[in-house]
């Protein structure tokens, strides 16, 4: 078979590498405060994976376990204390529009899951900074940062290209359209030049910034296309279906693809996706976590730079 298996903990090290000299030489220990208000298992091993990565890296986490009724007020405490670099919610918490509004509770300062509205809207309108003199980078959420680490590592960006462009000509397919993956995930793609095919089960949108790039932001357009269309035109397929039953149909995926997996679950059937796929992920949590290390030391910059104005 010619099919490559790259795993994410090779993907990670790098990232860690840096992350571990980087706090061991400037001699500093950020905080990331991680708060569990549910029983849900990935969230759990979620847990357990921040809490092992930070110790190895040497950030500083505190899992706060809280019913979820006393999330926010807990959240809010967390805000307040100067201690605190970062904050990181496992959700699902209510599972509904008020985990949305918990993400808005979180000061934007010490978000380091990039889902407070104001790097939302960013990310979406393809604003790449917090501020003008363009000193400060936005946080991007965990695992659609992961992945675009991944397709980076993997060679589905072309270097050569302008950046913020390096995906032109690239089409993907990625099944999940959440809030917290598949849409900005979507969005972030197709801002750096993609087509993206986003699908869910009601059905496929596309993601794009025209003929030649010619918008500074993605637009979304509806389709009538189907799966078995949009898989066979794709150069990456993505999938983060929260089933343990989905899998991908292989016959469809045109040989040599990129095929990446964020779910917990393997959407793709291992044998099978070898003999088409060119290169094969099975999972990226680890990369997800590095990139939760990272948006956390980028804030325990910010807030040092915001202290030295204000003092």
């Amino acid at each position: 078979m010619s099919c490559k298996v790259v795993l994410a903990q090779g993907i990670s090290a790098s990232y860690r590498e840096e992350l571990k000299n980087t706090i061991k030489s400037r001699n500093i220990r950020p905080k990331l405060v991680g708060f569990l208000a549910n029983e849900d298992p990935a969230a759990v091993k979620y847990a357990e994976w921040t809490a092992k990565t930070c110790a190895e890296t040497g950030v500083e986490f505190e899992l706060r376990k809280c019913a979820r009724n006393d999330l926010e007020d807990k959240i809010i405490e967390a805000n307040q204390d100067a201690g605190v670099n970062g904050i990181m919610v496992y959700y699902p918490v209510f599972g509904d529009r008020q985990d949305q509004y918990l993400q808005n509770v979180v000061d934007v300062s010490k978000d380091v899951e990039g889902l407070h509205h104001k790097y939302v809207y960013n990310m979406y309108h393809n604003i790449r900074f917090l501020d003008e003199a363009k000193t400060k980078k936005c946080i991007i959420p965990c695992t659609p940062l992961g992945l675009v680490k991944v397709m980076e590592y993997v060679g589905v960006y072309n270097g050569i290209l302008p950046y913020g462009n390096r995906l032109h000509g690239r089409v993907i397919t990625i099944i999940n359209r959440s809030e917290i993956v598949g849409r900005p995930l979507a969005a972030l793609l197709a801002n750096d030049g993609a087509k993206v095919y986003s699908v869910d089960i009601n059905g496929i949108q596309e993601f794009h910034r025209g003929v030649g790039l010619q918008l500074k932001k993605h637009e979304v357009s509806e389709t009538t296309l189907k799966v078995e269309d949009v898989l066979p035109l794709s150069d990456v397929v993505i999938t983060g279906v929260p089933s343990p039953t989905y899998k991908v149909p292989s016959h469809l995926i045109r040989d040599g693809a990129v095929c990446i997996n964020f779910s917990t679950f393997k959407n793709f059937n291992g044998d099978e996706i070898k003999k088409k796929a060119a290169i094969y992920v099975p999972a990226v949590g680890k990369v997800t976590v590095a990139m939760l290390e990272r948006n956390l030391v980028r804030l325990y910059d910010y807030q040092l730079q915001d202290r030295a104005a204000s003092a």
